[in-house]
């Protein structure tokens, strides 16, 4: 088993590096989508990854309430600052969000379908959220080098 700590280390490296690529992009690129069939903009990913974050750290886990719009997740635009500073403070209250977490508990919500059995914990659920931010980082910077080439 891993502690907060040490999983935190690897959602903020995920997290930070999606910052940079926000930086690097600015408001010139950051609501570009790349010319391919339903690709998403810089904006939409990190915007749905700081969803994921809220959704399944604060409501699937810690049990807050939540507001989630999904569908919304992927037509939202705005600064590229405003994303970063929403970032930043998704990422201070996931950490709050874990210091309520048991591991091997059943999640306190559960979302609106049946969880796997190997997604049926607290701990399994984190590593959903560090799954999506890994791999939309991917997306992100395959986002970013085509919107910087094209």
């Amino acid at each position: 088993m891993i502690t907060v700590e040490q999983f935190c280390f690897y959602t903020d490296r995920a997290l930070d590096a999606q910052i940079e690529i926000l930086r690097d992009l600015g408001d010139r690129l950051v609501n570009s989508r790349p010319d391919l069939p339903g690709a998403n903009s810089p904006y939409v990913i990190v915007n749905h990854c700081l969803a994921v974050m809220e959704y399944w750290g604060g409501h699937v886990v810690a049990g807050r309430e939540s507001h989630r719009d999904r569908p919304g997740e992927f037509t939202a635009s705005g600064s590229a600052f405003e994303l970063i500073e929403r970032a930043q403070r998704a990422r201070t209250q996931l950490r709050d969000d874990l210091a309520t977490m048991d591991p091997a508990a059943p999640p306190r919500e559960l979302p609106g379908w049946d969880l796997a059995p190997e997604e049926a914990t607290q701990g399994a659920v984190m590593l959903h959220v560090y799954e999506e931010l890994a791999q939309h980082l991917g997306q992100l910077e395959l986002t970013r080098d085509i919107l910087r080439t094209a």
